[in-house]
């Protein structure tokens, strides 16, 4: 029997999604930057990484964005193949949600309705929306704020089969050496290997909503998570760009089967603010 889930229902969730994700940061997230904070030597790093801290309280306890950039909207939903969505379609509920997020809440509307004759849509719309079919009778609703200092240092490559754990390493430090100051750092950087060229960069996406403090399941890849954090923090561009041994907070990997002839990789860089909510409906 199927178990229904109205468009209401998401475009609400949806609205305090976008407000959560934008005023307070996830509990991980803020963790590390605490942690990298205790652990900073260089005296600037060290106080730009306190003033840092001091932001993430203010935004909460004012209940005001934790960045001046609210980002474009990303909205992961992994629907169950046991609901069924009455009253409207779901991409229209979850543009409905964050409009009335983005207005209701007094974000910042970042969104141009054509990419070249950049007139903005005034509430945020459309948002990005991933859809996946999962098992169940839930719907599970991420929304992911993507400002674009850091979405703009990203970058996508398609190696050959020849290149190998160095060379990935090598792409993903050269990716954060590039981005320097730009992604207002210290950043957090999801890596998508695998699947052709949209999927690694979807892949680096959803690597981003990983909490900051879980390696990946698989060993031969955490270490690659751990060697690749290593590797960008000796850059030192520190935080905010200004030195220090924090240039990025993690490095998260995912990964997906490729074709013979190719290896897609892509590095989607987030900022110190790498924000999302989720909710189960």
């Amino acid at each position: 029997m199927l178990r229904e889930i109205s468009a209401e229902e998401i475009a609400r969730t949806v609205r305090d999604l976008c407000i959560e994700a934008n005023r307070r940061l996830p509990a991980d997230v803020e963790r590390a930057v605490i942690q990298a904070a205790g652990q900073e030597t260089l005296p600037l790093a060290r106080e730009i990484l306190e003033d840092l801290k001091e932001n993430i309280r203010a935004a909460e306890e004012l209940r005001l964005p934790v960045c001046q950039d609210t980002g474009m909207a990303v909205v992961f939903a992994d629907l169950g193949q046991e609901v069924h969505i009455t009253g409207g379609l779901l991409s229209e509920a979850v543009n409905r949600g964050v409009a009335e997020g983005y207005t209701g809440g007094l974000l910042r509307c970042s969104v141009v309705e054509d990419p070249l004759r950049r007139v903005n849509t005034g509430d945020n719309t459309p948002a990005v929306l991933h859809l996946r079919l999962v098992e169940g009778d839930r719907l599970t609703l991420t929304v992911a704020p993507k400002g674009f200092g850091s979405e703009n240092m990203s970058r996508l490559q398609m190696f050959t089969p020849a290149a190998d754990r160095d060379t990935i390493l090598d792409f993903i430090r050269e990716t954060a050496r590039l981005a320097g100051s730009n992604p207002c750092p210290p950043m957090v950087l999801g890596v998508g290997i695998g699947g052709d060229f949209e999927l690694c960069a979807l892949l680096a996406k959803r690597a981003l909503c990983r909490p900051l403090d879980v390696s990946s399941t698989d060993p031969w890849y955490a270490a690659l998570e751990r060697d690749a954090l290593e590797l960008v923090n000796r850059l030192d561009v520190g935080p905010q760009g200004f030195g220090g041994r924090t240039t990025a907070l993690s490095v998260a990997v995912e990964t997906y089967p490729t074709h013979i002839a190719g290896l897609p990789v892509a590095v989607n860089v987030g900022c110190h603010v790498t924000r999302h909510a989720s909710a189960v409906l």
